[in-house]
C-alpha cells in the first residue's frame, strides 16, 4: 500500500515543523502529535500509513510508544521509523527490538528519509 498519510510524534515544535515541511514538499499528508501518549491516541484514531517517532520525550518516550503501537491490534501494521538524536548502536538495536521498521538520526538527511519512506511504500 503506498504511503500517503504520515504521523510525526515529536515534542519539539521545531522538529515537527522541519519534518512537516520536508514531507509536505514530498507530497505527503502530515499529522502531528506532541507526546508519546498523544501519538498513540492519534495513531489509533487516524490510522496513518507511517509514523515518524522521536525518542526523547517527557512521559511516554518513543521506545515505549513504539512498543505499545507494535503490540496493539489496531496499530501493529503501521510501520514506525524512529527519528532521534540518540545515535548509539545500542539505541538503534533497542529501537528495532521495540518494533521500529527503520531508525534515522537527527539532524535528518531529508533526501535519505524520503527515500526510506518511498522504499516502505
Amino acid at each position: 500500500m503506498p504511503i500517503k498519510n504520515i504521523l510525526i510524534i515529536d515534542d519539539s515544535p521545531t522538529e515537527r515543523h522541519i519534518l512537516s515541511e520536508l514531507l509536505v514538499s514530498g507530497g505527503y499528508d502530515v499529522s502531528t502529535a506532541e507526546s508519546g501518549e498523544e501519538g498513540i491516541a492519534r495513531a489509533k484514531q487516524i490510522k496513518p500509513d507511517l509514523i515518524l517517532m522521536d525518542v526523547v520525550m517527557p512521559g511516554t518516550n518513543g521506545f515505549q510508544a513504539t512498543r505499545a503501537l507494535s503490540r496493539d491490534e489496531v496499530t501493529k501494521d503501521i510501520p514506525v521509523i524512529i527519528c532521534t538524536t540518540k545515535n548509539q548502536e545500542t539505541d538503534k538495536l533497542w529501537g528495532m527490538r521495540q518494533g521500529a521498521h527503520d531508525y534515522v538520526t537527527k539532524p535528518v538527511d531529508g533526501p535519505a528519509l524520503l527515500a526510506k519512506i518511498a522504499a516502505l511504500g
